[in-house]
Order: C-alpha cells, then structure tokens, then sequence
C-alpha cells in the first residue's frame, strides 16, 4: 500500500517526470506556433514590441525550468551520471537565463545594439559549464567507438566548422552594400539656418532647417532614450570587441556541437540513453540558434524574434526534458535495486 501511495503521489507531484515531459511539449508547439503566426514580417517592417518581449518570455521560462531541475539533479543522491554533471548543467542554464534576461534590457530598455553586452559574461560562462557538465559525463563511458560513430562525429564536426567558417569570413550586409553614385549632398552652414542641398537622380531638393530646430530633435531623442551614460560608454567599449566574441562564440559552439555527438554516442542504446539524446539534441538546437543569431546580427537593424530563434525554445524545453527523465530512471534504478537487496535478505 506505501509503495501504490508513493507512486501516485509521485506522478500527481507537479515536478513529476510525465508532467515535465508533456508540459515541455505543449510549450513547445506553442512557440512555434507563435512564432510562425506573428513572427513573419514584411521587409523594412518591425515585429511589434509585445512580439518581441513575448518571444523573451517563452525562451526564458525553459531555461529556468531547467536549471530547477538540473539542481535537483545535484542535489539527489540517486542520480546514476554523477552529481558534478548536473551540477555544470545547472549553471549553465541558470547562466543562459541571466544572459537572456541582460540581453532583453539591453536590447529592448537600453535601446543598445545587442551584438555585445554584458549578456556575453553570462554566455559565455554557460557555454563552459555545459562543456564542462557533458565532458565530465563522457569520461566514465571509456568510448570505444565503431568506424561509422567515428565517422559520424568526424563528418558533424566537419560541418559545424565549415558553417563556422563560412559565418566567420562571409562579408557583413552592411560592408557589401554599395554607396549611391547619384547621390550627391552639399551643405552651407549659416547663423540662423541650414540649408540643405541634395542632387539625387538629377533632381534637385533644396531644403532649409533652423539650427535650433536639429537642437531640439537631437533634444527629443537624447531625453526619450533610455540608455544610461555607462551603458552607452560600456556598449562603446564593448563594440570594438565583437569581431573577437564572434569568433570566440563560434569555436565554443562547435566545441559543444562534438561534446553534443560524442555524448550522444556515449550511451547510444544504454539505460540513460533517452535523457542523453534529450542533453544532446538540446545543444543541437542551441547550436542552430546561435548560428542563425550570429548571421542575423549581420544585418542593418537587427531585432529579435526571428522564426529561427524559436530553436533557443526548444533547447531549453530539451534540457528540462533530459533532466526529468535522468532523475526518473534513476529514481526507478535505485528502488529497483532496493527491493532485490530486501528479497535476498
């Protein structure tokens, strides 16, 4: 009778591995669909700003689920693929969270072109504990890979570093576009106006501005930013760098995307294999996004919300899937294992 009581009491527990899985899913499905339905624009039109701050929303809240149940993960004893593991897990999707949440106020508050942010400390410390977290779970499996496993990791990172390559040294937009020959703008500078001279496809069109009136324009969107003067210096300082984290971002990328194959090899078929392929196709997915992020940010007026960015979504809904169901089986292991200790005795 205890057994049957803990069992449903279990499975009705709102961390239960079934409602994970199944709530997981639907959030899933329904970011996708959100980002289908409002997510399309028309070229030169902006996504509206509930748009965009509704697409922070549905990618943050995975990750902060996961980062619930990777610390769960550490803290059990039962858990069978080691509590240091998880413990790297945890914090990389606790750092991813904080990274989104800093990138959402630098983009969205601040107004601040988020190529480079302080997001980048906290990205870039996710993407060393996840590293870390999945290395420390293929040491113990001592692989000993057929020819077509190795083929195959040899085969994905060959791709990850040619569309790493391929990102890396393609042109920007913006360097690619060509300036106007027929444009051609002259200004004379008064005391009391300026006017304006432009010649553009053999029309001319002469315009006159007060100075004052460029004073007060400049006012107006001075006070209606809202960038505080140490972001904006922080942001100036950081730009100069970007070349440097991109490349920084893409070889960490990789680095996860062969970390991802190996340890999806790694317990290919084993007990644990689920959770492990739900680990690995998560970093898949975040290695998909953020190649999509880094050639976005290329472009003239990047905004978040792209349909590609829905894959930051699923790699969490992934990694929280893949912590449930680690603590489920190794749950069942454990009481498994309990209960023919107490028939032998």
């Amino acid at each position: 009778m205890s057994s049957s009581a803990e069992r449903s009491s279990g499975n009705l527990s709102p961390l239960s591995s079934s409602t994970i899985i199944y709530g997981g899913i639907a959030w899933a499905i329904i970011s996708l669909l959100f980002f289908l339905l409002f997510g399309i624009t028309s070229p030169g039109q902006e996504s509206p700003f509930w748009y965009v701050i509704s697409t922070y929303f549905l990618e943050c809240i995975p990750f902060l689920v996961a980062s619930i149940l990777c610390f769960r993960n550490w803290r059990s004893p039962q858990i069978a693929s080691g509590r240091n593991v998880w413990l790297g897990l945890a914090l990389g999707n606790l750092f991813y969270l904080m990274g989104g949440l800093i990138f959402g106020v630098w983009e969205l508050y601040f107004n601040l072109n988020p190529d480079v942010s302080l997001a980048d400390v906290f990205y870039l410390s996710s993407y060393v504990c996840l590293g870390v977290g999945m290395f420390l779970a293929v040491i113990p499996r001592r692989l000993n890979l057929e020819l077509w496993q190795g083929l195959t990791i040899i085969a994905i990172a060959i791709v990850g570093m040619a569309l790493a390559a391929l990102l890396l040294f393609a042109p920007s937009f913006q360097s690619s576009t060509p300036e106007s020959p027929d444009l051609t703008i002259a200004y004379s500078i008064s005391d009391s106006t300026t006017p304006l001279v432009v010649k553009e496809n053999n029309g001319i069109v002469i315009s006159a501005i007060k100075s004052s009136q460029i004073t007060k324009s400049e006012a107006n969107q001075s006070t209606n930013h809202n960038s505080p003067r140490w972001a904006i210096e922080l942001d100036k300082s950081l730009s100069a760098y970007s070349n440097q984290l991109t490349t920084l971002y893409i070889g960490c990328d990789v680095i996860l995307l062969i970390i991802a194959s190996s340890l999806l090899l790694a317990f290919w078929g084993g007990r644990f294999s689920q959770s492990w392929q739900m680990i690995a196709a998560a970093t898949f997915c975040l290695y998909i996004a953020d190649m999509w992020f880094k050639y976005a940010e290329t472009r003239p007026n990047y905004q978040s919300g792209g349909l590609p960015e829905v894959f930051f979504v699923f790699s969490g809904v992934l990694f929280a899937i893949g912590a449930a169901l680690e603590y489920q089986i190794s749950s069942r292991s454990r009481r498994g294992s309990r209960r023919r200790a107490e028939k032998v005795a």
